[in-house]
Formats: C-alpha cells, sequence, structure tokens
C-alpha cells in the first residue's frame, strides 16, 4: 500500500457520518477531458460508480475532450466552486500543458486537489504482423528513420510528448499523426494504416490478450505484474521513462470541507475490494491520496517535467 493510501485510509474513517449528514440530491459530475472509451474514461466510471453510494447522491461522468485537455480543464476551473463538478486529470492537464501551450486559459492555482488515482506508464503496441520484439522494433525504425508511424492524441499531448522523449534516449525518430482519441487511432492502427500506438493500457491490454496487437515494451521504470515478461523501455535506455497520472480536482475556493468530503469518498471507494486489482487489469498503479499528498506530487512532476519539455523545446 503506497504512502498517499495509508494517510487516505486514516482520514477515510469519519467519511460515512459526514457522507449521511452532507446528502444532496444534485449530482456531482466527473468532467473527463477524453472521449469516452480510454484509460482516463474507464477510471473515472469505475470511480464514480464507487463513489456515488458514499456520497448518497449520484455521480455521473461527461466527456468533454479537446484541445489536450484544455476544453475539459477550462470548463472546471470556470464552474461554481461548490464540490459539485471534479476534474479527472491526466498528467498532461497540469504538468505538461502549462509548460507548452501558449495563452492557455487555465493555471495550476484555478483548482484544488482532491485525491490522486493511480500512475500508468504508456504501452508499445504493434499488430501481429509487426516486429517481434521491442529491439526489432527499434532497429526497423533505425533503418528507416521517420517512416514508422505511431498515433497520438495530439502534439502536445502526454503520448506524443512521452514517446518523443524515449524516442530522443533510443536515438531514432519516428512519425506522429494525431487523432481526436484512443478509438479513432485504434481503428487506423487495426486497418493497417498505422504502424503502431502508444497508449494506456486500458486500450492496449484488450488487444494484447485477443491476439489484435501485441504489446512490445511499457515506458515505465519497472515491468508491469500484468505483463511481466514484456520489457520496460528503460531496460534498454536508462532514461527513457515516462509515467502520467490521475487525479480529481475541483475549482479553487471550493470550501475545504467539500474538499476533504470528496477526498475521503475517493479514497474510501479506491480501497475497496476490486478496485485496486481492476486499475492493475488496466495497467495502472493505485496511488490513493489526501489533498495535500497529491499537492505535493503536483509540483514535483512539474518540476520534473519543465526542463525536459524546455530542452525539447516542444512549444504549441
Amino acid at each position: 500500500m503506497s504512502q498517499f493510501t495509508r494517510r487516505a485510509a486514516l482520514a477515510g474513517a469519519a467519511l460515512l457520518p459526514a457522507a449521511a449528514a452532507a446528502q444532496s440530491s444534485r449530482p456531482i459530475t466527473l468532467v473527463v477531458p477524453f472521449p469516452p472509451g480510454g484509460s482516463t474514461d474507464v477510471t473515472a466510471r469505475l470511480l464514480a460508480e464507487r463513489m456515488a453510494p458514499l456520497l448518497g447522491g449520484p455521480v455521473n461522468v461527461e466527456n468533454r475532450p479537446g484541445a489536450a485537455t484544455v476544453v475539459g480543464a477550462d470548463y472546471v476551473a470556470r464552474s461554481q466552486p461548490d464540490g459539485h463538478t471534479v476534474l479527472v486529470s491526466s498528467g498532461s492537464t497540469l504538468t505538461i500543458n502549462p509548460h507548452i501551450l501558449r495563452n492557455i486559459p487555465y493555471k495550476r492555482e484555478d483548482f484544488a486537489p482532491v485525491s490522486l488515482i493511480s500512475t500508468l506508464p504508456l504501452a508499445i503496441v504493434v499488430r501481429p504482423d509487426g516486429p517481434p520484439t521491442l529491439d526489432a522494433l527499434i532497429e526497423r525504425a533505425r533503418a528507416h528513420p521517420g517512416r514508422v508511424t505511431y498515433g497520438t492524441n495530439g502534439p502536445s499531448s502526454f503520448n506524443n510528448i512521452a514517446w518523443v522523449l524515449v524516442t530522443e534516449q533510443l536515438g531514432i525518430q519516428m512519425q506522429e499523426v494525431s487523432y481526436r482519441g484512443d478509438a479513432a487511432q485504434v481503428a487506423d492502427f487495426l486497418a493497417g494504416r498505422l504502424d503502431m500506438l502508444v497508449v494506456g493500457g486500458s486500450t492496449a491490454l484488450p488487444m494484447h490478450r485477443d491476439g489484435r496487437g501485441r504489446i512490445l515494451g511499457w515506458t515505465g521504470d519497472a515491468r508491469m505484474p500484468i505483463t511481466p515478461d514484456v520489457p520496460t523501455v528503460s531496460e534498454r535506455a536508462r532514461d527513457a521513462v515516462a509515467i502520467t497520472w490521475f487525479g480529481l480536482l475541483v475549482p479553487a475556493r471550493t470550501p475545504a470541507a467539500m474538499v476533504t468530503r470528496l477526498s475521503q469518498a475517493a479514497v474510501t471507494a479506491m480501497r475497496q475490494e476490486g478496485f485496486g486489482s481492476r486499475l492493475e487489469a488496466e495497467g495502472q498503479t493505485l496511488m490513493a491520496s489526501t489533498p495535500e499528498a497529491f499537492a505535493d506530487f503536483l509540483t514535483r512532476e512539474s518540476d520534473r517535467w519543465g526542463p525536459v519539455l524546455r530542452r525539447m523545446n516542444i512549444e504549441m
């Protein structure tokens, strides 16, 4: 169990009485800044289902994709700070976008952290007729610079930035192709119009299991328990590590009592039997946290990615 989870578990002991006293018929909405079907959406729906009974009312999921999570994030930042509109953020939103997007309409101070949900690497997926191993993929890319194509959710999306970092460390070049979400790029990948995918586990693992694709590697710093035989890219290049995260945030100025209530509900839901294993099956690692621990995590991640992005000179 992570230190985040242990701390939050102690705070969660007082949740049920507080929830019962604060029940409201007005639903809480988890805003997902991606189209349906991807890792963020899957995680949000799983969490909403378990938080609802703890909060004594409905918890809905609303997809607001666009502009590398900016559309959904800006919507939440401008919402009433009453705890009824919650952003299900990915690493792009607050640790990547502020460093690379011009005239971004929100800043980190516009949000109050609620709880870190999980961390996750990205999977490198090829079709069954593609390179048989990660080393073979790397050799193909070296032999044909810029000819191997991979799908992303846009030039400034985390999966593109992560893969640019990884390929830089490997000394290879590939060609990015932008899509509006995982579903569109998977369709082109399965149709043979795209060579590979760099996606989260919720997209990669079903294809890996049913034979439509093969995971050749992960971008984390350790092998995934769900695929222990699949290597990490960092085994070939030590600094080729790119891990993103999911977390809950509300608009700044949301009352502290509401932030605490939401955090306790989220952590209690995440600690219920089966939740952690469900995340693991999606290629994630549970990291439930207090708001304070999540705030510290955001600072560390921003400090880590800032110099990398400046060196990569990525600006949108």
